[in-house]
């Protein structure tokens, strides 16, 4: 936690002379905001996060395209401050808005999808929805399978994913076999 407190007293130390020097619209305004969030966000200081985070989104809200991937990036971690404060359904709205993005910016297969796919699945995990979670984890498990190494983490992460999922839906050899294949993949990581 030390080493957060270090980085946060410089990044607002930085912040400080971009706010004197730049106008208040800058895109490296808005990066110095989102440093701070995200630092503010690994100290479990969720409020102080979002307040950040929602003034990078500010800016990047004027100074950007609307289907700007950084947009896109801002409302993805907007959402995570809601999933680590418990509201779901707000996160959902914003890891919505992100996927909107990515859907008009980039390629059908990239990564970034996955990660959309995963916090999307997560959030309706979250609020019982299992139905809509199983959904999106399989959309990101394909993203990830077409993009990433077999032995990769991530596919493991998928399918443990999908293996929850399976299991707050009662259908327990469907979890089994996930959680087993995710097993497998961590413990071959290197021979797959």
């Amino acid at each position: 936690m030390g080493e957060y407190s270090k980085a946060l007293e410089y990044f607002k130390k930085s912040n400080k002379i971009w706010e004197i020097s730049l106008p208040s619209n800058h895109p490296d305004l808005a990066i110095s905001y989102n440093n701070i969030g995200a630092t503010y966000d690994n100290m479990g200081e969720y409020s102080k996060a979002l307040e950040f985070y929602e003034k990078s989104n500010k800016i990047w809200e004027i100074s950007l395209p609307s289907n700007h991937p950084d947009l896109a990036s801002s409302y993805n971690n907007i959402g995570g401050v809601y999933k680590n404060m418990g509201k779901y359904s707000k996160a959902l709205e914003f890891y919505e808005k992100s996927l909107k993005i990515r859907e008009i910016s980039l390629p059908s297969n990239h990564p970034d999808f996955a990660q959309s796919y995963n916090n999307i699945g997560s959030m309706f995990k979250n609020m019982g929805e299992y139905s809509e979670a199983l959904k999106y984890y399989e959309r990101a498990n394909k993203i990830n399978q077409q993009s990433l190494p077999a032995n990769h983490p991530r596919i493991a992460s998928d399918y443990n994913n999908i293996g929850a999922v399976y299991d707050n839906m009662g259908e327990y050899s469907k979890a089994l076999e996930s959680s087993q294949f995710s097993y497998f993949l961590q413990q071959h990581r290197c021979s797959v």
